[in-house]
């Protein structure tokens, strides 16, 4: 198996809500209160949320647990494939102006969040 098989193999191991979790405390939190606080960015993410939910339908996947941590699987393994990396928790940007400024990959990953936030999975 290789490095990065490996790392998948460990990660598909791990439970959706712990997956969740992680992701909240890596990206969710920050980016959440960045959006809420400049409507702007909220809609960037409101728009990410909708092509998330999209994705997951297409793919006939429910808008649950195991689907958002699946698809934010996918997100941020595609991110290290391509030489990106996912902040380690407290790491992430810190306000809407950086929050404005952020790739693609951090605002799904807040959409992410903000899909499981609303559904009452974290």
């Amino acid at each position: 198996m290789t490095n990065f098989a490996s790392i998948a193999a460990v990660a598909a191991a791990v439970p959706a809500g712990v997956h969740l979790d992680d992701l909240m405390a890596r990206v969710g939190v920050d980016g959440l209160a960045a959006a809420f606080a400049e409507p702007a960015l909220l809609a960037r993410v409101d728009q990410h949320a909708a092509a998330v939910r999209e994705a997951l339908h297409d793919a006939g996947r429910e808008v649950g647990a195991e689907g958002l941590a699946s698809y934010a699987r996918s997100i941020a393994a595609g991110a290290v494939r391509m030489g990106g990396s996912i902040p380690e928790p407290g790491e992430a940007p810190a306000n809407p102006t950086e929050w404005m400024a952020a790739g693609w990959v951090l605002l799904r990953l807040v959409a992410v969040c903000l899909i499981a936030e609303e559904a009452g999975l974290l």
